[in-house]
């Protein structure tokens, strides 16, 4: 059908869109945010210690807390073990000692006294012994020190000494028996002694007295 002159000519909404065909798509430009600004040594080094606060010194040193009651007890402790080891040098104090005219015996701190009980009843048999009449002081120390390193090395636990009653000495005073006792006790000879006591009857008696041995 013909239009009419003076007609209102055809809407045509999307007339426009061939003449955009074929345009390039222009890109949106994307927007960068500006650099940052690099700090200087200085203020990383102030960023790092920011809030930390001086210590006390003295003397150029740093001064750490003192604990008085842990450092008295640190001292007393240290002083104690200084004392055994000045006591087993010089034989003082090592071992509760009980004696008479009959009988003497000793036992070493902290060893069990039931093996005192079992030494004095001659219940560990004589392993070996060595007869001291006829010395002098000095030469029985010396007999008496040698027997009984052998004996450890020999692996013996229970040996006699035999020093005699003093029966001819002067005074009739038993000088050896008292020094054996004292050797027994204290220095190199007793520190391979656990404990002593006198023989019975028939291994002598007052005049002779059971050593058990260190191992």
């Amino acid at each position: 059908m013909g239009r009419n002159a003076g007609q209102a000519p055809f809407h045509r909404p999307f007339e426009k869109l061939s003449s955009l065909k074929g345009r390039p798509k222009s890109a949106a430009t994307p927007i960068s945010p500006p650099p940052a600004r690099k700090k200087s040594d200085e203020e990383i080094f102030l960023d790092e210690v920011a809030g930390a606060a001086p210590l006390s010194r003295r003397g150029g040193r740093v001064s750490a807390p003192v604990n008085t009651e842990q450092r008295r007890r640190a001292v007393s402790d240290d002083a104690e073990v200084l004392a055994q080891l000045a006591d087993l040098c010089e034989g003082a104090g090592g071992f509760d000692i009980a004696d008479s005219d009959e009988y003497v015996e000793g036992i070493g701190e902290g060893v069990d006294r039931r093996l005192l009980k079992r030494l004095r009843a001659g219940e560990y048999a004589v392993q070996a012994h060595v007869d001291l009449h006829g010395l002098t002081q000095a030469q029985a120390k010396e007999r008496v020190g040698r027997f009984l390193v052998e004996s450890r090395r020999a692996g013996h636990r229970c040996v006699l000494l035999v020093h005699g009653r003093g029966l001819h000495s002067k005074d009739h005073i038993p000088v050896l028996k008292q020094a054996v006792r004292s050797w027994l006790e204290r220095g190199q000879i007793g520190r391979s002694v656990l404990a002593f006591a006198s023989a019975r009857p028939c291994d002598g008696g007052a005049g002779a007295v059971y050593v058990l041995l260190r191992r």
